[in-house]
């Protein structure tokens, strides 16, 4: 802060020396206004810089929150074309289980209709329990 200093010549009416105070307080104001302008505008300039680089981290969070929705819109349709393939490969191996089953029992009918026509053969032709298979 700087301060002016008058000397009131001795001479001096009271205007004389009324305004040399009141010209030496608007000077020392003038002084301490300057000094608090300074600071706010360095302020106000720091709070520019800083609203500026928040809206370029706005700018790049929404594109990124809009490529993570992309992306996850992605992962949705590959888990639900997973899902659909898991069915499908249920499906399929329930039908394998299915045909297996009933391989089963087709062998075991063919089993049965060996053993009845190995019997069959050592009782002689008409022997038999009264059935022909073949």
């Amino acid at each position: 802060m700087t301060t002016t200093t008058t000397t009131a010549t001795p001479n001096a009416t009271p205007t004389q020396r009324t305004t040399e105070a009141r010209t030496a307080f608007l000077a020392s104001l003038h002084s301490v206004g300057s000094q608090s302008d300074a600071e706010l505008h360095a302020r106000a300039q720091d709070i520019h810089t800083s609203a500026a680089a928040l809206a370029r981290q706005d700018a790049g969070v929404a594109a990124q929150t809009a490529a993570l929705a992309q992306q996850t819109a992605g992962y949705r349709q590959l888990a639900d074309e997973s899902r659909g393939t898991l069915k499908e490969i249920g499906d399929v191996q329930n039908w394998a289980e299915m045909i297996e089953r009933d391989l089963l029992v087709l062998e075991e009918t063919m089993r049965v209709v060996e053993e009845e026509g190995e019997g069959q053969g050592r009782r002689g032709k008409g022997e038999g329990r009264g059935r022909r298979w073949f």
